[in-house]
């Protein structure tokens, strides 16, 4: 493979006027096709298989009337302190705000708690909800300015009036976060490569693949039902792979240059050898994210694939486009400093062979300080990682809902005001869907059904049960007296639904079903908890074999396993810490659970990134090995080498993840501090401290492979053994850079 990396990348570096032209117009076309293709989907989260599921699609069957897509909107009101809703004057105004929504544009109805009961206890709060005839698709600005206007006018009256749902919820704001990581790995390259021209390149490569890929998602939003979440994270993702690649094939150009080839062949060799790396790293991301399809959830299957397409067009970037944009830059891939020493080829004279300084750098140094205490090294990391993880033990999961949502904002006041008016299960009841085999009479026996819930020591009330037109069935909502997202709701459903309906079902014949936001809930933090082995076996199977390829090892891959699991479970335990127990006021956000497809996403996307880190680092040592250094001064030599590309590669994707904590979803936002904090601790703990510290305990016996093992295992020459042997049959093996060559045009 390193062969024909070589010759493409040689191949675009001599056409890259057309390659750079070839992608230009991809971006335009598939940009064009995003423009004109539909709205996102809305969010969907079915759980195929489950009971809640089950109890959806049986409603959404029986129940034709209802419009399943139709915006619903609460609006919550509370008197004045000393007075009630009922008195006269309040009346009025609540009135008067109802009347003013039902004029809105696409509102169905408005209900009226005077006459439906809607109101507390003590006739202090009160709610109506608004229908609107279609979807998130199709709020605009007038709807959301005339619902607005209605509200201040109860304002205005003296009431407070708050207000949740789809009308209320702003659109996901990226806010600042592309911006701060772009800045951030601007500012690295610069100091990187010590050139403008060559920092500008990574990042420029890397947002025409960004742009590429996170276009054709929405060009394909409408068809595929790819929602707006869906292009945030194939976004977090992309930016950050696509400027690492760039970053590592940009690099090692240099420092072919520097060790005397022509720019053509520095471009070759840097395709070959780097360029392999880049495509095992990549198809490690891709195999981890792809993977997310084994949990059988539809939008985290849309989701991972659509991150891992993002990712293939990164490393296709990196392997063409980023080999072309380097012939157009020419001389200015180094600083205008170094090119004054050597005007005629721009490569300087003053540093070594590798592109580094003459002298030992920090990378070198690092490698030499961990070898000389490999021990108390890998203890002392092994345990402040296993510290960090300590607050895995009490994890909690859940979805974010209304009561996690900032202190300021209507929803999460709106939420505070119903749990005080009606208890605070009433913002999550349970719904039952009682269902009378062969077309029976279901009402016969909802009263017997609701009064043996009710006898339940976490129910509050029920409502009373609505059949449908045929009478076979029929819906009744529950109120535990619980929060929605606490354990005690949980436990209700499971009390529901393992002990008390098949009780229920023997006596009367109705089946039952328990669903409704709580139930989904629980139905998809046991659907992820059951997909998380074979998830688990599938990628670190899968990606371990990839390994044993690259590295021609059996115990390099177990160690890359072993450290991801480490950096995965410390940095999940500072998300609990964080966001679950409220540690550092969790950067605005309330104590909340953590969502429950956080763990299964973070180890896909972890590990992918995590053995991104593995192949860069471990295939310089490997490479260094195969050509004769001893296992020791391999360590060094891959350190000295690519230390200091990692580095700044790890504070790239860093940035880049925290970046994405600017914003107001707290999915995103949770998501981006704990692949922050995981790219972190596994760049700087795991592979620039534990992987030498244990490859130096290892010594020779870190390439130990059986020989049965090796003769089956195809040679994928990662290192480019083969590629030296194909360049000195040719004749290239020394071809310097004083070789002359073409200048590119309009280079300097």
């Amino acid at each position: 493979m390193a062969t024909f990396l070589y010759k493409l990348g040689r191949l675009s570096f001599r056409r890259r006027r057309w390659v750079v032209a070839i992608w230009l117009a991809l971006l335009v076309g598939v940009g064009a096709a995003a423009a004109t293709a539909g709205d996102p989907a809305e969010e969907e989260f079915s759980l195929p298989g489950t009971e809640a599921q089950q109890a959806f699609d049986l409603l959404a069957e029986e129940f034709p009337q209802a419009n399943a897509e139709a915006l619903t909107t609460k609006v919550v009101f509370q008197a004045p302190e000393g007075e009630t809703l009922n008195d006269p004057a309040n009346q009025a105004a609540v009135r008067a705000v109802t009347d003013q929504l039902a004029t809105g544009d696409k509102v169905i109805s408005v209900t009226d708690f005077y006459e439906g009961g809607q109101l507390s206890p003590d006739e202090t709060i009160g709610y109506v909800e608004v229908t609107y005839d279609g979807s998130w698709a199709d709020v605009d600005n007038d709807m959301r300015d005339q619902f607005a206007s209605a509200v201040e006018a109860g304002t205005d009256a003296g009431l407070t009036v708050q207000s949740s749902g789809e009308l209320v919820t702003a659109e996901m704001n990226m806010g600042s976060g592309e911006i701060i990581g772009v800045v951030v790995a601007a500012i690295v390259l610069v100091i990187t490569f010590g050139s403008l021209v060559a920092a500008g390149l990574p990042l420029l490569t890397a947002l025409i693949g960004l742009g590429i890929g996170v276009a054709g998602i929405g060009a394909l939003s409408a068809t595929l039902g790819l929602t707006e979440m869906t292009g945030i994270l194939a976004t977090m993702i992309g930016l950050a792979v696509g400027i690492d690649y760039a970053l590592f094939i940009a690099s090692r150009y240099r420092a072919e240059l520097m060790a005397g080839h022509s720019r053509e062949e520095a471009v070759g060799r840097a395709a070959g050898t780097a360029g392999s790396a880049v495509v095992f790293a990549g198809l490690t991301v891709v195999i981890a994210l792809s993977g997310l399809a084994v949990v059988g959830i539809p939008i985290l299957t849309k989701m991972g694939l659509s991150a891992a397409a993002t990712v293939v067009v990164a490393v296709l970037v990196a392997l063409t486009l980023v080999p072309a944009a380097l012939g157009i830059i020419g001389k200015r891939i180094f600083g205008r400093k170094h090119r004054a020493q050597n005007p005629e080829t721009g490569v300087p004279t003053t540093l070594g062979r590798t592109g580094e300084e003459d002298k030992e750098n920090f990378g070198t140094r690092w490698a030499k300080g961990v070898l000389r205490r490999p021990v108390l090294v890998l203890v002392a990391s092994v345990a402040g990682l296993g510290l960090m993880a300590a607050p895995v033990a009490s994890l909690e999961l859940g979805l974010p809902d209304n009561g996690t949502a900032a202190t300021d904002t209507t929803q999460r006041q709106a939420y505070e005001l119903l749990s005080e008016g009606f208890g605070p299960g009433f913002n999550g009841p349970l719904m039952i869907v009682l269902e009378a085999p062969d077309g029976g009479d279901v009402m016969g026996s909802a009263d017997t059904i609701a009064e043996a819930i009710s006898g339940l020591d976490d129910v509050v009330a029920t409502a009373p049960a609505f059949p449908n037109e045929a009478g076979n069935v029929a819906m009744m909502s529950v109120f535990p007296g619980s929060n929605p997202s606490s354990a005690e709701t949980t436990d209700l459903v499971a009390e529901i639904r393992s002990d008390l309906a098949p009780q229920l079902e023997a006596e009367t014949g109705v089946n039952i079903l328990v669903s409704g936001q709580t139930a989904a809930q629980s139905d998809f933090s046991q659907v992820l908890s059951d997909a998380l082995v074979p998830y688990l076996a599938l990628v670190v199977g899968l990606a371990f074999i990839l390994l044993m390829l690259v590295f021609r090892s059996v115990l390099v891959p177990l160690k890359a396993a072993l450290g991801f699991l480490l950096s995965v479970l410390a940095s999940l335990g500072a998300v609990v810490a964080v966001y679950q127990w409220g540690w550092l006021g969790a950067f605005g956000a309330e104590p909340q659970p953590i969502m429950s497809m956080m763990p299964i996403f973070m180890i896909g996307v972890v590990f992918g990134l995590a053995m991104d880190y593995e192949v860069f680092l471990v295939t310089r040592m490997r490479e260094a090995h195969v050509h004769g250094e001893s296992p020791h001064q391999a360590i060094v030599t891959g350190f000295n080498l690519n230390a200091r590309v990692v580095t700044a590669a790890g504070i790239i994707m860093i940035s880049v993840f925290a970046g994405f904590m600017t914003m107001g979803e707290s999915m995103v936002m949770m998501m981006g501090f704990g692949l922050a904090m995981a790219i972190l601790l596994d760049a700087f703990v795991v592979r620039m401290t534990i992987v030498p510290a244990v490859m130096g305990l290892l010594g020779e016996r870190a390439w130990w492979m059986p020989k049965w093992l090796d003769r089956i295992l195809p040679n994928v020459d990662v290192e480019g053994e083969t590629l030296e042997k194909y360049l000195e049959s040719t004749g290239k093996g020394r071809q310097a850079a004083t070789a002359k060559e073409p200048e590119p045009a309009g280079v300097s």
